[in-house]
């Protein structure tokens, strides 16, 4: 059974990138920081799958989310490589992108958005080692990304690329491990909100001292980042509700996570090319990025183009979870017509489909009349 909480904030995280990608408004990041939310949530479905089916896992997940990949790649590289970009054999890596897949001088911007799948690869490969350490050695495992990460942020240790973003990213993966065994949860509140709070006084003053090109953007501070959003991912999971009546109460909001869920890798990797390409587009209209209106409109389109692309493509994430294909997702199969209940004619049951006619028929014996179908 689906955990509609968790579906709520996955659906919140994704809305939220696209707001930030039209908008570049640093805020955002502040204010919810989605994509260590959506490593989290990753990494609870991830110890969730380990646990019932074991390291078979790992090749459930990449099923799940490589075709939605190759689908973009079958669109994009063929037009990248007729716009300059040299074949080499690393394009390969659009079949598997355990490193930046190439791209050309437009591709790279409007793909951009890769480098989630990239990490998120390198996670799931690592899961079933770190989740036997992490059985074993909770609080110890917990802390590795995050020493591993002062450790490179200080200048103590100049890690590769990979190391880093295991030091930025995993730690919020392995908070979801925790809230899969439920150890957030019964963390006790006097425990849980001090502890927050120091992470986010640490994280705050790390991103304060030290801003980056766009000021006080969480993406620009990987410290500051990772701190920050360890504090929010223990409040919205360690004290998750215990239920969500009110969201099935409205009809349309239900219908928008179940969809936004259904197709969250469409909408992923398809909404910065629209992104960058309407950007030129609304600017030359008169609306800059200071106008509220035009900014809205912006939003407004990218994410209309996301759901005609979801309708043409986004049955490959049905295919990929193995699920009947679905032009929009969550909408009930039409009713089949219901028998309406058995009549009895001498003893015998007679069952009548409700489309069918009905004559009465008098039995003489009996003096009764009963419905049978005619024909």
């Amino acid at each position: 059974m689906r955990n509609r909480y968790l579906d709520l904030l996955r659906f919140l995280a994704i809305v939220r990138v696209v707001v930030y990608h039209v908008t570049g408004w640093a805020t955002l990041t502040l204010v919810f920081p989605a994509m260590s939310v959506m490593f989290a949530l990753a990494g609870s479905l991830m110890a969730a799958s380990l646990t019932r089916t074991g390291p078979s896992a790992v090749v459930r997940r990449l099923r799940r989310v490589l075709p939605s990949l190759w689908v973009v790649a079958a669109v994009f590289v063929p037009a990248m490589l007729l716009t300059g970009l040299p074949v080499t054999p690393r394009l390969l890596l659009w079949l598997f992108p355990i490193a930046d897949p190439p791209a050309n001088y437009w591709g790279g911007l409007a793909l951009s958005v890769i480098w989630y799948l990239r990490d998120y690869l390198w996670f799931v490969l690592a899961s079933p080692i770190v989740f036997w350490l992490f059985r074993r050695a909770p609080l110890l495992t917990l802390l590795a990304p995050y020493l591993l990460l002062v450790a490179i942020e200080t200048g103590i240790y100049p890690a590769p690329p990979v190391l880093r973003e295991f030091g930025l990213y995993f730690g919020a993966w392995l908070l979801g491990f925790a809230h899969h065994a439920g150890m957030l949860r019964r963390l006790a509140g006097r425990v849980l909100y001090p502890l927050a709070l120091v992470l986010a006084a640490a994280g705050g003053a790390w991103i304060v001292t030290h801003p980056g090109p766009r000021g006080y953007d969480l993406n620009d501070n990987h410290l500051g980042n990772a701190l920050w959003s360890a504090a929010f991912i223990l409040i919205v999971l360690g004290r998750a509700p215990t239920g969500m009546a009110w969201l099935a109460r409205s009809r349309v909001a239900d219908r928008a996570v179940t969809v936004v869920n259904r197709r969250a890798l469409t909408v992923y990797l398809w909404h910065m090319p629209f992104v960058v390409a309407l950007t030129p587009l609304v600017d030359l209209v008169g609306w800059s990025h200071q106008d509220p209106l035009g900014l809205a409109i912006r939003v407004l389109l990218v994410f209309v183009l996301v759901g005609l692309v979801a309708l043409a493509v986004g049955w490959v994430e049905d295919l990929a979870a193995r699920r009947r294909p679905e032009l929009v997702p969550g909408v009930p199969p039409p009713p089949r017509a219901a028998a309406e209940p058995v009549s009895r004619l001498g003893g015998e049951a007679v069952s009548r489909p409700a489309n069918e006619p009905v004559v009465p028929v008098v039995v003489p014996a009996q003096r009764q009349a009963v419905e049978v179908s005619a024909g």
